[in-house]
């Protein structure tokens, strides 16, 4: 009798621990699917709500590259010429990073200059800060409006101008990422110059062409070139044969125009 209910004991027992598997495997199983979806979302952002302009939705799918990087949109007429800034990640429009101060130890957010962060933008601005500089300062910084967190991955800004605009005119994209070294921008290419090594690849620039004339449409941007390693001056080099890892930033972006 004894042996008996021993033998059951062991029985119900091992059942048991197959149950409680199978339900550990299916509960990591969900939780990775829902990981999944989750990297695979995209993250809404909203700008300048109060704008009279038509509604642009531009959406970025990262690409294997994609770490965080900072970038900027905007808007340009037909001929180049700046309209205004559409959104801005937040680092460069305040002028304060996170890991910015180190001074007692360990990091704590700080004023930062990084003026190769994407200086085809600041260049195209215009806007000079009180000691002269291109950057937003934490005492020159970009609106709320136009400014927020950097997304962690895929997103959708959702934006107007601040005016109606009619016509043709280009919505513009220039996105970077700090420690992407490559065989052509090594980490001692420009060895005394610290403003570099903050970019390593110098910011690619991306562009479509809007028409207004038309309804409703959905472009896909291009890349037209890549700014001054080191964002000493606004030119715009439209080689691109040195550029590997910053192109795959972004797997592909989109702008549609909204009535």
């Amino acid at each position: 009798m004894k042996y008996t209910i021993l033998k059951f004991t062991k029985i119900t027992f091992a059942a048991f621990l197959l149950v409680f598997a199978l339900t550990a495997c299916y509960r990591g199983s969900e939780g990775k699917s829902s990981n999944s979806r989750k990297g695979d979302s995209l993250t809404l952002i909203t700008s300048n709500i109060n704008g009279m302009g038509r509604v642009l939705e531009i959406e970025v799918k990262k690409g294997k590259a994609f770490n965080h990087p900072t970038f900027v949109i905007w808007l340009e007429d037909s001929t180049g010429k700046y309209i205004q800034t559409l959104f801005v990640t937040q680092a460069i429009g305040k002028g304060i990073f996170t890991y910015g101060d180190k001074t007692a130890g360990v990091w704590k957010p700080g004023e930062v200059r990084r003026p190769a962060a994407v200086p085809y933008w600041a260049h195209k601005r215009g806007i000079l800060t009180d000691d002269g500089s291109l950057v937003p300062t934490s005492k020159n910084q970009i609106p709320d409006a136009y400014s927020g967190a950097t997304p962690t991955g895929s997103f959708r800004l959702t934006t107007r101008s601040d005016v109606p605009i009619t016509g043709k005119y280009k919505i513009m994209l220039e996105i970077n990422q700090t420690w992407d070294w490559n065989e052509y921008w090594t980490n001692n290419r420009y060895p005394d110059d610290m403003d570099y090594k903050s970019s390593c690849q110098p910011a690619v620039v991306y562009e479509a062409d809007i028409n207004t004339t038309i309804p409703t449409q959905q472009l896909k941007f291009k890349p037209v070139g890549h700014s001054h390693y080191a964002g000493k001056t606004g030119e715009l080099f439209t080689d691109l044969n040195s550029i590997t890892t910053a192109l795959n930033i972004a797997q592909s972006i989109t702008v549609t125009l909204k009535e």
